[in-house]
């Protein structure tokens, strides 16, 4: 697998988790954000980044996840991005 392949992998693996809270869930904790480092599947230590931040700036709408795993050594990253709408009451 290449490097550019297993960190898209990754940022959509990562994505998935993020997005896995319940919409209550997120809107506690929007915004933040934090980095931590991984072991990516090849064995290489890569960085995460995750992100929940408010659509548009608009405090109480749709949550922004993204995700982004790089790799520091070589300088490459990839990014994966979703907006999760409030539940329809």
């Amino acid at each position: 697998m290449s490097t550019e392949n297993e960190l898209s992998e990754m940022a959509l693996e990562e994505l998935d988790a993020a997005c896995s809270l319940h919409f209550a869930e997120m809107r506690k904790i929007t915004p933040w954000g934090d980095v931590y480092d991984a072991m990516a599947p090849s064995g290489r230590e890569v960085e995460v980044e995750r992100r929940y931040l408010w659509d548009n700036g608009i405090v109480g709408g749709a949550i922004v996840v993204e995700v982004e795993v790089r790799d520091p050594m070589l300088q490459t990253g990839a990014e994966a991005r979703a907006v999760i709408s409030a539940p329809s009451r």
